[in-house]
Formats: C-alpha cells, sequence, structure tokens
C-alpha cells in the first residue's frame, strides 16, 4: 500500500509538471482537475485498507541527506490522514472542476494546486525528520503560492505576506524541535528519535516547539493571525483545501510527534493544551459571529474547530499521563473523528461560499439574500453543512463534539487539583463555543439565503454547474451517512487509537440499532437514527396538523415589518443587526468593540453617523510590540552600512576580542 500513496503523491507532482508545461492554459483546467480526483481515491483507498487491517511499508528512496535517504512508512496513523487528504482532495477537485471554469487565472493555480496535494501527502508519508521537513516546507510554498493566485490586489498581497511570515515562524519551531529530538549522535529516522531517552525538560520542550510550529499552521490561538486573512484570499476550491484538509496535516504533525515519537507527557503539560484549545474555540467562533464576509466567517469557524480537535488532544496526554486508557481512547477517538468532520462540512462549506461568489461575484452577507429561490441546490447543500457545524443531531457535527462533553465527563477520575479545576473551565468554554456557533450560523445562512435579495447581482442568481453542484453533494452525502452511522469512521479509527494509547473504544458497529456507546450502556449512549426518526415523525406531524388543521381560506396581506410601512430590503434583519446583542455582550473584553455616534449640533446639515470600531487584543498587545522592536532594531543596524573606515576596525577588533574572552572564559 505504500507504494499506492507514494504513486499518488507522484502522480500529483507530474500533473503540476504538465500544467508547467501547458503554461497553465485554462483549456487545461477541467482536464487537469478530473485526472486530480484518481490519486485522491487512490490514496483515500489505500487509507482504508490500511484501516482495515492490510500491511502498511515502508519504503527508503535515494534522494535527500546522502547518508539517509528518504524514509517514507504507511502505519495506522498516516493512513486515517491520507483517508482525509483524499477524500477532501477527491471532492474539492470535483468541484474545482466546473469552479475553475470560473477563475480568474487559472494559471497561477493549476501548476500548484495537484503538487499541494501530492505535498501533503509526503508530509504524512515522511518517516525522518529531514523528509517531513522538507515536504512541510514544500506544502507552505506551494500553499502560499495558491494565496497569492490574485496577486494584484493589495489585501491578498497582504494576505500572502503574512502567511509567509508564520510559515516561516512555524518551519522554523520544527526545525529546532527536531534538532532536539535527534540528540548528540544527530540521527532524524523516527525509528531512532522513537526509542531514544531523553530528560522530561527537553521532551517538554520540544512538545512545545511542535505545538508552536504545527499550530502554527492548523490556526491555534495567538498563532491565528493568518488564516482569516489567507482563507479568503485564495480562491474558494484552495480556501476548501486549506481549511479542511491543511490544517488536518498540522494536527497529524503534533498526533505524530506528541503521541508517537515522545510518548506521554507529564500530566502538568496537558492543562494549558486543554485551555488553549478552549480559548481559541471561543476566539474563533465568536470573530466568526461578528464578521460580514462569508469566507471569513468560515475561516474563523475553522480556528474554533481546530480548538476543540487540541482541546480533546490536550485531555487524551491528562488521561494518558494517569494510565487511564480508556479515558485517553475516548478523547483521542473524538479529536480524530472531529478532524474528519471537519474536513467534510467545512470543505463543503467553502464550496458553497464559492458557489455563492461565481453566482453573484459577492461574498459580503449584507450583499446577498434570498439566493434559496434563485440557488435552491446549493442552499440545501449549504444548509446540510451549516446544520453539521452547528452540532445539531443527526449529522456528522454532533456526534464528534458530543463525544467530546463525554470524554469531558470522565475527567473527575484525575487525581490532580490542577486538572480538576482546568478541565471543568475548558468544558464551559466549549459549551460556549458550541453555542455560539450555533449563533453564528443561523446569521450565516439567514442573511446570505433567506429574506429577499439585497442587491441586484444576488437577485439575479443562477444555480451553478452540474460538476460543482455534484462536489458539494458528495460532502453533503457523507455528512449526512457519518452522522446516521458514526461507526463507519469509530471502528476504522481503532488501530490509530491503539497505535497511540495501548487500546481503543468498544466495536461501534456491534451495538444494536447502530447506537454510539464509546464507553458503557449504563454511563452513555447516542443513537443518531433514532433521533432522526423522531425529528422526521414530529415533524411531519406537525406539518400535517397545519395543514388539516388550518384554515383553507386564503388571506393577503401586507408582510409584518415591525410598523416600518416602506416596502423595502432594508428594512430586514442583515449581519450586522444580528450581530449586535453579542457584540455589546462580549465585544468590548474580545474584540475591544465600541460604538462611535456623530451626532451634528442643532441647524447643522451634515448627517448623523454610528460606526462600530473593533480591534484585535492580540495583534495589539502580542504581535505589534514584537513589529516596533523588529523595526527598531532594524532601523539601528542601518547605521552600520555608513560607518567610517575607523569605526569599522573598532568593531572588527571588539568582536575578536569578545570572541577571545568567551573562549578563555569557556575553556
Amino acid at each position: 500500500m505504500i507504494d499506492v500513496a507514494a504513486g499518488a503523491a507522484l502522480f500529483c507532482l507530474l500533473l503540476s509538471a504538465l500544467a508547467v508545461a501547458r503554461r497553465g492554459r485554462a483549456s487545461l483546467s477541467a482536464t487537469l482537475y478530473t485526472l486530480t480526483i484518481l490519486p485522491c481515491l487512490a490514496q483515500a483507498a489505500a487509507g482504508l485498507a490500511i484501516l482495515g487491517g492490510a500491511a502498511g511499508g515502508q519504503m527508503v528512496l535515494p534522494i535527500g541527506l546522502p547518508w539517509l535517504g528518504a524514509h517514507l512508512r504507511l502505519d495506522a496513523l498516516s493512513a486515517f490522514f491520507l483517508v482525509i487528504i483524499g477524500t477532501g482532495g477527491a471532492a474539492i477537485s470535483l468541484f474545482a472542476v466546473g469552479y475553475g471554469r470560473h477563475e480568474e487565472e487559472p494559471g497561477r493555480v493549476l501548476p500548484f494546486y495537484p503538487a499541494f496535494l501530492g505535498a501533503m501527502t509526503l508530509v504524512v508519508l515522511a518517516d525522518d525528520a529531514f523528509t517531513f521537513l522538507v515536504a512541510w516546507e514544500v506544502m507552505s510554498l506551494l500553499s502560499w503560492a495558491l494565496v497569492m493566485a490574485h496577486h494584484r490586489r493589495d489585501e491578498v498581497r497582504s494576505a500572502g505576506y503574512l502567511y509567509l511570515l508564520m510559515a516561516a515562524l512555524g518551519t522554523m519551531a520544527l526545525i529546532v524541535a527536531f534538532g532536539l529530538l535527534a540528540g548528540a549522535d544527530g540521527s532524524f529516522a523516527f525509528s531512532e528519535i522513537r526509542a531514544a531517552s531523553r530528560p522530561v525538560g527537553v521532551t517538554a520542550l520540544a512538545a512545545g516547539l511542535v505545538l508552536i510550529g504545527a499550530g502554527s499552521k492548523a490556526g491555534i490561538a495567538p498563532l491565528h493571525l493568518w488564516l482569516p486573512e489567507a482563507h479568503p484570499a485564495a480562491p474558494s476550491h484552495v480556501s476548501a483545501l486549506m481549511s479542511g484538509v491543511m490544517t488536518k496535516v498540522a494536527v497529524y504533525a503534533v498526533l505524530r510527534v506528541v503521541f508517537d515519537l515522545l510518548g506521554p507527557l507529564p500530566w502538568w503539560a496537558s492543562p494549558a493544551l486543554i485551555l488553549l484549545g478552549a480559548g481559541t474555540a471561543v476566539l474563533g467562533i465568536f470573530n466568526a459571529a461578528m464578521a460580514d464576509d462569508m469566507k471569513k466567517i468560515l475561516a474563523y469557524s475553522t480556528i474554533e474547530n481546530i480548538g476543540v480537535i487540541f482541546a480533546a488532544l490536550g485531555l487524551a496526554q491528562a488521561f494518558l499521563a494517569e494510565g487511564m486508557r480508556a479515558a485517553a481512547a475516548l478523547a483521542l477517538s473524538a479529536a480524530l473523528f472531529h478532524a474528519f468532520n471537519h474536513m467534510a462540512f467545512k470543505s463543503l462549506l467553502f464550496m458553497g461560499a464559492g458557489a455563492v461568489l461565481t453566482a453573484t461575484g459577492r461574498r459580503d452577507l449584507d450583499g446577498l439574500g434570498g439566493l434559496i429561490r434563485r440557488m435552491p441546490v446549493t442552499a440545501f447543500l449549504t444548509l446540510v453543512a451549516v446544520t453539521a457545524i452547528s452540532a445539531l443531531p443527526p449529522l456528522n457535527g454532533f456526534a464528534s463534539e458530543w463525544m467530546v462533553f463525554q470524554s469531558l465527563l470522565a475527567s473527575p477520575r484525575l487525581p490532580h487539583l490542577g486538572l480538576e479545576m482546568v478541565i471543568p473551565a475548558a468544558g464551559g468554554l466549549l459549551a460556549l463555543a458550541a453555542a455560539l456557533a450555533a449563533a453564528a450560523f443561523v446569521r450565516f445562512y439567514g442573511v446570505a439565503f433567506l429574506g429577499r435579495a439585497r442587491s441586484d447581482a444576488a437577485a439575479r442568481a443562477l444555480e451553478v454547474d452540474r460538476a460543482m453542484l455534484a462536489g458539494m453533494g458528495v460532502l453533503a452525502a457523507l455528512c449526512v451517512l457519518v452522522g446516521l452511522v458514526p461507526a463507519l469512521v469509530l471502528d476504522r479509527l481503532s488501530p490509530v487509537v491503539t497505535a497511540l494509547t495501548g487500546t481503543h473504544l468498544p466495536v461501534q458497529g456491534d451495538q444494536p440499532w447502530l447506537t454510539l456507546v464509546p464507553v458503557a450502556a449504563a454511563r452513555s449512549t447516542y443513537n443518531p437514527l433514532l433521533v432522526f426518526a423522531f425529528i422526521a415523525v414530529t415533524a411531519s406531524l406537525a406539518a400535517w396538523g397545519a395543514v388539516r388543521m388550518g384554515s383553507r381560506v386564503v388571506r393577503r396581506g401586507p408582510a409584518w415589518d415591525c410598523g416600518y410601512p416602506e416596502p423595502s430590503v432594508t428594512t430586514q434583519y442583515g449581519a450586522g443587526s444580528l450581530a449586535q446583542p453579542l457584540r455589546r455582550v462580549l465585544g468590548p473584553v474580545l474584540l475591544q468593540s465600541r460604538e462611535e455616534v456623530e451626532m451634528p449640533a442643532p441647524g447643522d446639515m451634515a448627517p448623523a453617523r454610528h460606526r462600530v470600531v473593533q480591534g484585535d487584543p492580540i495583534r495589539d498587545t502580542l504581535y505589534l510590540p514584537v513589529v516596533r522592536a523588529v523595526l527598531w532594531a532594524a532601523t539601528l543596524i542601518d547605521r552600520l552600512q555608513f560607518l567610517t573606515i575607523r569605526r569599522y576596525l573598532a568593531m572588527v577588533m571588539a568582536t575578536l576580542v569578545s570572541l577571545l574572552l568567551v573562549l578563555s572564559l569557556w575553556g
């Protein structure tokens, strides 16, 4: 199976070479995206085969460092993330067959898109630090090139620059982490890193550096600033790939190093990860509830879901440190399950936003509205994704978040007071994030698809083509199927969870009526099929009762508009009005928001103005001081190029004396 996975990555690179040779011509678009589906399906099939019990394998390629080569290995953990990359990549590529026809500059997307998929595949197959870092950096650079596809826009160039800086920071942290793990003998093979012993301090420091390096790519706070800028700047199918798939590759990096190569961390390392994940979830979804741009809302929501995943990983580490393997298996299964589900519904949402952008040319909520009548299929498929991401039963988002909360309920058995205080607080933050997610996506869907059109572009919108709808339909069906039968994913996770925790959940497929029983039937169960049947029956009875018992007399009258008689679309609730209650309650703390009113004096004909001013506490308190310090140091150092010869000679002499002094003291 390693041959299939490696061959799929190579085929993606060959497709990129074909696009370069043809100079990214628009006529190549549909063919290239169609061909890209094939390696994605192949690697998804290879991953499923490994998770089903097939043998993995290893491979050493004669490239890279002369004494090392490039080691590739396919195990259960790699296989699961191959399924994510392959499934997401295939559906998004199918969507791109249609979306690519409307791409402004296909020549700046086609050469990089298949290679990006291939680089992500190589990251999860790498079995030594050098190969991993090279594949990671190639993935980062290719994703940066895709973000910069529409580089003529100022906001795109700014987003690309910020993304490049954060990617460089992440790679630097990973290099230092692997340098610590390699040790004095300089061994970079994962097998030798896994077998080595090291002090607890070095282990914790390496884990922290990996969290910085991979967390910056995933979008964990406070390293998330690039994500809400870069994802909206990229073409929509690229945004879907970055948010739905690339962030999971970052999660893989944390799992590979922290859970596999390092082993269990001390218990005191887990509270920081738990609170970091829960805080990230609240921060991300609150920003999503305030944003007005469809793609920026989805980007902030990605931050929230990554926070949920990292909080579950922190719980798994806490349980492992105390030898509670069953609870650790539950928390880790919840994290992996949510990673898979997020790939499905977030990719679908970005594709829905891309369909709206294709049909209307707009992605601002207040310029849309009424699209459920103009784009009924897109509206229905987006509704599936909105329901899933809001964690409403019986779709897949509810199943994985329900498991996260079940793992939280196992925390009272932990013996440390610090964890007993941190985990309930994190549970409250995650519950708040879940409530804010429902509010944010009611606003997202209601303003964009319901009501009346707020612009001519929305009023003239037409449904998108079949390829785009087919790509969206695949992921919508996956959200429904996995939500109704979560055992399809959870039982495939058993080899991964066993490899990392030593045990796994009970076999879910053997439960009666496909009931989800993560620990024991006496503690907690969830049956999505019964929930679905209850919803269907009660909704049908309510509809039947309304029809049978309601009056048959047709009455027509003006729509209630809160007492405002003018039939204008501006009387509808907009994105800002729906966000106002949350902004006034939480905005001053989380966003430093304030409202400014300019009221002219009596007799002055100038208009009155009402403005909402929002800031970013993390950017203002953490990043801007660093930027100012760097600019100050750069200005100071810049003076060195204008010194006289005498001062240069004096500097050389002072440096030489300083080095000799250091050597004498060292000896």
